[in-house]
């Protein structure tokens, strides 16, 4: 079928981005509309001993200075995570309170403490700088091994020695056992690096109270209307049925806009007081500091294997830097996220892992690209890679004993999941034969003629995708004759209108171009899990899936009134219903347009093919793969260039190739700008010296070579469409099979990320 699933479908998206059409945060202009500037701690860690707003209110323009005084005199709720980790005694992870605006104590640069609306943008920038804050400096703490040393600053009081979590998995007797038994432990210090995210669209928000209606809308990215709309009202302390969350295009989030933020709750203050909507838009610089960053774990990692190179098992024990305040999920990606992905395609009989999830004087750590995933492949494979070496054993035949094999599914790992489908050594195989391998040495000698060193580096990967959740699947039949597809999850650059269309007209025989996509309106949705985690085509595909399968029976009871026949005699196959054993049938376009033009029906029988559908728990998918990467150092500036790229991939089924394959650069550019660019760096006051693109490197197109991309899809057994999500998963192997390459090229010698030039000259030159 034209358009079904499988077929590279261009994304629906783009001649509407591409012509300017698209409706961002920043383009919401409702009547009456005033402008927030939020006023900011330039103090990493101190005491908050007075706000002067005198000057600021008596500004032109300036409509109101409010404080978190302010807002907690008004009773507002505060800023909460949704997925708490327990300690490794069960009891429960620490979570210090957070209102929307510092009241007693600064704890990172950029700590939001008041905020003023004014008449226009510039007006509301100039009061907001007019703002004084007295604040007392204290000692601050940026590192999160050191942070949880004795007498290192606190962060919070109730809060000793600043651990949120003290994390553990696994069983350390056996654990202990194996390592003392084991022929070979390879150990290493792995640091996955703190990024800024950078998404192309700084966070923007306008929050209108309606005070007839007693209503709040908040128009912003984000990830999912649904959910945060939950969150929303938790935090305004208001029932959910008064919280609208209303989303237009999404310019990217990897994660970081998928909760409240605290300049959300203000808006809603300001707009209820003044009774008009008020706006407020970052500014990059703003971004830098305001918006979650990502990854930042420190570990000391080991890898225990007998004398033929199998593992017996695998033990990390390190750091997790949440931030000075605990985001959505802050604190689950170095802890439950590591722990869940570790096994990776790998027989190991046994893991342990042990963090401290640490506060520190720093912006938040939340989800990106992964948020966990890519970071426990990166362990898991830099070991691998590493005791190869050590042990004289061959890189790919190493892996090769240790690839839990087809036969085995389904496959209990160490770290309770079960994997139900995977071929990894013939997609290892595959990609090998695609990257030429057997040509790497003559590729190497040429390099060495030029003056440059020459690596090449594999990264075997499986990830574990977001845990279940409900979805909405909603089809409806449009007055116009279009074809509406509802549901909970968000499109921030994903594709979904092409996916999901595929999927609709692949089941219902629907005209592609007749499909449109409603996400971003949380009144029309009865459930959503929200895009994130790779989850989407398991989540919203099949609710799709099973929808149609409800419209369907439902155009049976109206087939057979409109085919003068008994339902039981209608069948329904690409796009009509007819009466089995003859050719007198009606498409569904046809029978919907007939119901809209009044068809007259007996009782009991459906008067529309609407459907309001709930899916329930798509599980956890494994999509895996193997990247093979290949680099060349300039051995006199350490300069690194990634020069030849393959990866091959199982994502199942895979839906549209184009956009997978695009999702896949995507990722794979994301991990090159980790392994060789992206640091934030802090001062030991705090200070962020990061903070900007003049500071802060970003991967452009001249860094990266292009890409060789296929396929090697076993669908998956846990879900309707057998697929397995392929959002993350570029970053889950561009990590290790970059930092292998380049750990080959400089001959062993280990480096962290980022690998830069002045890091790489420092190791070829020490």
């Amino acid at each position: 079928m034209k358009f079904g699933v499988g077929q590279p479908v261009p994304r629906q998206e783009d001649p509407i981005l591409l012509q300017g059409q698209g409706r961002y945060s920043d383009d919401i202009k409702l009547e009456g509309l005033a402008y927030c500037a939020m006023v900011r701690s330039q103090v990493a860690h101190g005491l908050i001993k007075g706000i002067d707003i005198s000057e600021a209110k008596t500004m032109p323009g300036v409509l109101g200075v409010w404080t978190g005084a302010d807002l907690e005199a008004a009773g507002y709720g505060t800023l909460k995570t949704v997925l708490p980790v327990p300690n490794r005694d069960g009891s429960p992870m620490k979570t210090p309170v957070r209102p929307s605006l510092a009241t007693d104590k600064v704890r990172f640069v950029g700590d939001p403490v008041a905020f003023v609306v004014a008449e226009t943008p510039a007006q509301a920038r100039d009061a907001a700088e007019a703002v004084v804050v007295d604040i007392e400096s204290l000692p601050a703490v940026t590192d999160a091994r050191t942070a949880a040393q004795p007498g290192a600053p606190l962060v919070f009081d109730d809060v000793p020695g600043n651990i949120g979590v003290d994390f553990h998995y696994g069983d350390t007797g056996k654990v202990d056992e194996a390592f003392a038994r084991a022929a070979h432990i390879t150990r290493l210090r792995l640091i996955s690096n703190r990024i800024v995210v950078c998404a192309m669209e700084p966070r923007s928000a306008t929050g209108h109270y309606d005070a007839k209606t007693d209503r709040y809308t908040l128009y912003a990215g984000n990830q999912g209307a649904f959910g945060l709309k939950n969150q929303m009202a938790a935090l305004l302390n208001i029932k959910p049925a008064q919280m609208r969350i209303l989303t237009g295009n999404v310019g990217g989030s990897f994660g970081m806009k998928g909760s409240p933020y605290p300049e959300y709750a203000g808006l809603f203050h300001a707009s209820k007081l003044l009774g008009r909507p008020v706006k407020w838009t970052d500014d990059r610089s703003g971004a830098f500091l305001s918006d979650q960053h990502g990854r930042d774990h420190d570990f000391d990692a080991e890898l225990a294997l007998d004398k033929d190179g199998h593992f017996l098992a695998v033990r990390l024990s390190g750091y997790a830097n949440l931030g000075a305040y605990l985001a959505n999920v802050g604190a689950a990606m170095g802890s439950m996220g590591v722990t869940r992905n570790l096994a990776a395609i790998y027989r190991t009989p046994l893991i342990e892992v042990s963090t401290k999830v640490v506060f520190t004087h720093t912006s938040s750590v939340g989800a990106y690209r992964g948020a966990g995933r890519p970071e426990a492949n990166y362990f898991m494979e830099r070991l691998i890679d590493t005791a190869a070496r050590e042990m004289g054993i061959d890189q790919v035949e190493m892996r090769r004993r240790n690839h839990i094999r087809p036969e085995e599914m389904p496959y209990k790992t160490a770290s309770g999941t079960t994997y139900d489908s995977g071929e990894f050594t013939i997609l290892l195989d595959k990609a090998l034969e695609l990257a030429d391998v057997a040509g790497f040495s003559a590729r190497k000698a040429e390099s060495t003629a030029r003056g440059k060193l020459r690596g090449l580096g594999i990264g075997d990967y499986l990830e574990v995708t977001a845990p279940p959740t409900n979805e909405m699947g909603g089809i409806r039949f449009e007055p116009n004759g279009d074809v509406s597809i509802i549901t909970g999850t968000l499109d921030y650059g994903q594709g979904h209108w092409s996916a999901f269309a595929q999927v609709l007209t692949e089941k219902l025989g629907v005209p592609f171009h007749r499909i449109k996509l409603i996400q971003g309106d949380s009144d029309l949705l009865i459930a959503g899990g929200g895009t994130g985690g790779s989850k989407s085509i398991m989540a919203s595909g099949a609710a799709i899936v099973e929808a149609s399968d409800k419209v369907i029976d439902k155009g049976k009871q109206i087939a057979g009134v409109a085919l003068e026949a008994s339902a039981v005699d209608i069948e329904f196959k690409t796009g009509r219903f007819t009466i089995v054993g003859t050719d007198r049938g009606i498409g569904i376009m046809e029978l919907a347009e007939k119901l809209r033009g009044g068809m007259v029906l007996p009782e009991g029988v459906p008067d529309t093919l609407n459907v309001s559908h709930v899916h329930e728990s798509a599980p956890s998918a494994f999509p895996n793969g193997t990247h093979v990467a290949e680099v060349e150092i300039d051995p006199d500036t350490g300069v690194i260039e990634v020069v030849k790229y393959t990866m091959v991939g199982d994502f199942g089924t895979v839906i549209n190739p184009l956009l997978v394959e695009g999702q896949s650069h995507g990722g794979v550019v994301q991990g090159i700008g980790q392994a060789m660019f992206e640091h934030v760096v802090y001062s030991e006051e705090g200070q962020p010296l990061t903070g900007s693109f003049t500071d802060y490197a970003l991967p452009r197109a001249s860094d990266t070579p292009f890409f060789q991309v296929d396929y090697h899809s076993v669908p998956a057994k846990t879900n309707v469409l057998g697929a397995k999500g392929c959002g993350e998963a570029g970053c889950a192997g561009s990590l290790p099979s970059v930092m292998n390459a380049i750990v080959d090229a400089l001959g062993g010698r280990h480096i962290n990320m980022p690998a830069t030039p002045e890091r790489v000259w420092e190791v070829l030159n020490s």
